[in-house]
């Protein structure tokens, strides 16, 4: 009854063209089988529908080969060393080479565990008043219960995922947390075909952490360092944890950019027809270093390397962030917040460093975060909310389903939300998919399951009028909950929950408050209304500068404008 095979055998044998294939992004967001996916079918026009939360820079890879017709995802871009559009999708999406569909995190997830479930359909209370309602796959229904949204299951052909380890038989055991968790591989028509980093004779002594029993899987394939350039946080499982390869990452992204990207592909891809052929390319001492970036306080040794200047004056980004920051802790006072949901690049720094200012003045609000964390406690010298090394820092670990389906928006949760976006329109609409006739942007990621159920959200942003259009031409993210927009230029406030974005204050500087209003109105891409009394926000602290360059000291997300 053994399951194991080769990596090679089991994608020649297990994968078919015209196949709906399921990519488990989970925290590890890449495969060995991925890659042998590609070289296996690289030209060969499969026709693939790809499912895969989010893409990554690596997901480029099926567009520039040929591979996908279809892609349903959350996320569309790069991730490292910045939250960014990535030319390849944009342009295959703009040409129509590609269809696509955008869905928020949650709804994947959700149409995912429909399958699994064997549901004609589940309900969400994510995707109404986006854009998104136009997917064929959410309908708004009628019920004796009232009204509810309504997504259709999403049924896969095969899986493809790293784990720790897994038994011959092919039980499997995974360590949150999970993100979108296991539906795809429960719900696969074939099965998934699992790469570990150890096969073990006996799981029992952790089947509290198997999570995918044998007749779901079609093979094993142990792969030492299969999640590669992602990293795999194991815990107390009996196998060697890695971080992620930021600089693997941020090469990637760079080589879709650059004439020589089919030389890229065939240095990593083509010319590497094992694992082992790929770890040697890798390096024994990239390797060694990946391994020791898992333990929780290899943060130390990022830090040293990577002191952050505290000369410079403070950019616009982090006058956006401070302001953010001050105003987020306000209102955690003010709602009695449990819960803070940060979300990606600077929202999510404005997000940490609010948290720690409500604490100080007495607080007990909890970090949370759609991969799966609660009330964890970021690390310092990584500004990423997905940093492996805050997974030991959380006090509970669990999925997207968990943070963004029950405690975001549970009835004994209340949750602020400190979000970002491409563009935000004068009722709180947030865009950050697509401008129509113009480029596409990333997608909704979590944003759009947050900002519907949230109690609150505030939205972080440079002020400038490409950034703030009278109203969003794609919505990703519904403005029911913003209740503030601050930026760099003031701070722009509902006071009417129901109606538009006021300005409130602008910064302390020189000049009257009346010439800083008129800068905030020159960047603003809507008719700007004033509120009767305009306030001025202070500048910011050395501490608080020291916080945010602390976390961020090479200036990924805190980048001049």
């Amino acid at each position: 009854m053994t399951k194991l095979a080769s990596l090679r055998d089991a994608v020649s044998e297990h994968v078919q063209g015209g196949d709906t294939l399921h990519l488990f992004v989970g925290h590890t967001r890449w495969t060995a089988a991925t890659r042998e996916l590609i070289r296996q079918w690289w030209g060969r026009d499969p026709g693939f529908t790809l499912v895969m939360l989010s893409l990554s820079s690596l997901g480029a890879l099926f567009f520039r080969g040929g591979l996908v017709r279809k892609v349903i995802t959350g996320y569309s871009g790069d991730t490292f060393p910045n939250f960014t559009p990535n030319p390849i999708f944009a342009s295959a999406y703009q040409r129509g080479e590609v269809d696509v569909e955008h869905w928020s995190f949650l709804a994947f997830s959700q149409r995912l565990e429909a399958a699994a479930r064997g549901l004609p359909a589940v309900v969400t209370r994510s995707i109404v008043g986006s854009s998104m309602e136009h997917n064929e796959a959410y309908q708004r229904v009628d019920t004796p219960f009232g009204e509810v949204g309504l997504l259709a299951p999403l049924v896969p052909d095969v899986a493809l995922l790293h784990a720790p380890i897994a038994d011959r038989e092919g039980n499997v055991a995974l360590h949150p947390p999970l993100l979108e968790n296991v539906w795809g591989a429960l719900a696969a028509r074939r099965g998934a075909i699992v790469t570990v980093e150890q096969v073990v004779d006996d799981l029992r002594p952790w089947s509290h952490l198997v999570r995918i029993p044998a007749h779901r899987v079609l093979a094993v394939c142990e792969t030492r360092m299969g999640a590669h350039p992602g990293g795999l946080f194991t815990g107390a499982l009996p196998v060697e944890g890695y971080g992620e390869d930021y600089e693997f990452w941020v090469e990637a992204r760079a080589a879709t950019r650059r004439d020589d990207y089919d030389d890229w592909i065939q240095h990593w891809v083509h010319d590497v027809d094992t694992q082992d052929d790929y770890l040697e390319r890798l390096g024994a001492e990239r390797v060694t270093h990946l391994h020791a970036k898992a333990e929780p306080d290899s943060w130390r040794a990022d830090q040293v390397a990577h002191t952050p200047d505290l000369a410079a004056p403070p950019n616009q980004w982090e006058l956006a962030a401070i302001w953010a920051a001050r105003h987020l802790a306000e209102r955690v006072d003010a709602i009695e917040a449990d819960a803070v949901l940060a979300g990606a690049g600077v929202a999510n720094l404005a997000a940490w460093l609010g948290v720690e200012n409500a604490r100080a003045a007495g607080s007990a609000v909890q970090l949370t975060a759609e991969i799966g964390l609660w009330g964890y406690e970021p690390t310092p010298a990584d500004p990423f909310v997905l940093n492996h090394r805050n997974f030991p820092q959380s006090g509970m670990l669990g999925d997207a389903s968990m943070v963004l389906g029950s405690l975001v928006g549970g009835a004994g949760t209340t949750t602020l939300a400190c979000l970002g976006g491409a563009q935000v329109d004068r009722f709180g609409n947030v865009n950050s998919t697509l401008i129509p006739g113009g480029p596409f942007l990333v997608g909704s990621g979590g944003g759009n399951d947050v900002a519907s159920v949230c109690a609150e959200a505030i939205v972080v942003a440079l002020l400038a009028p490409e950034r703030t259009p009278a109203e969003c031409g794609y919505i990703t993210s519904p403005g029911r909950a913003v209740r503030a927009l601050v930026t760099d230029l003031g701070t722009f406030e509902k006071l009417d929950p129901a109606g538009e974005l006021v300005l409130t204050t602008v910064p302390e500087g020189p000049g009257s408050i009346n010439d800083r209003v008129d800068a905030a109105r020159a960047a603003c891409g809507w008719d700007l209304v004033v509120a009767p009394e305009v306030g001025e926000n202070s500048a910011p602290t050395t501490d608080e500068v020291l916080a945010l360059r602390a976390w961020d000291p090479q200036s990924w997300f805190l980048r001049d404008r």
